[in-house]
C-alpha cells in the first residue's frame, strides 16, 4: 500500500521513508516487511492480528493477508501459537472511538494475552 498515493498519508510519508516506486528503497522495505519474512516451519508465538474496516491506513486485508501467511507457512505441527484474526466491522485507524466500545475492546486484547499466559480464569493448568 505505500506505492499507492491515493491513500491518505501515503505520499507525505515517502520523504520520510522514501517511494517505494524507486527499486532502492523498494527493497529496503521489502526487507523488514513482517509479511515478506515469515519463514516456513519457524515457529511463531501467538498473535491476535486485528484491523478496521473502514480504516484508510491500513487496509483491513493487510492484516488477513498476515494471517494466511502466517498459518500457511507454520503448518499444522510446527508448534506455534494460534494465529487470530479480528476485524471491527465498524472502526477506523485508531479502533473503537466510544468510550464503552474501548474498553470492551481492551478487554478482548486482555483476554486473549491472559490465555496465552495461562492464567485465564477457569482454564485447566
Amino acid at each position: 500500500t505505500m506505492i499507492d498515493a491515493s491513500i491518505p498519508l501515503t505520499a507525505g510519508e515517502w520523504e520520510e521513508w522514501g517511494c517505494p516506486n524507486e527499486e532502492k528503497y523498494f527493497e529496503y522495505m521489502m526487507s523488514y516487511c513482517p509479511m515478506h519474512n515469515v519463514q516456513e516451519g519457524v515457529k511463531y508465538p501467538a498473535m491476535l492480528l486485528t484491523g478496521g474496516l473502514h480504516d484508510p491506513r491500513v487496509q483491513y486485508w493487510e492484516p488477513a493477508k498476515f494471517a494466511a501467511v502466517l498459518r500457511h507457512n507454520q503448518g499444522k505441527e510446527s508448534g506455534s501459537g494460534p494465529v487470530c484474526l479480528k476485524i471491527d466491522m465498524s472502526a477506523g485507524h485508531f479502533s473503537a472511538s466510544d468510550r464503552y466500545k474501548y474498553l470492551k475492546e481492551l478487554s478482548f486484547d486482555y483476554a486473549f494475552l491472559l490465555d496465552q499466559l495461562g492464567i485465564a480464569k477457569g482454564r485447566d493448568k
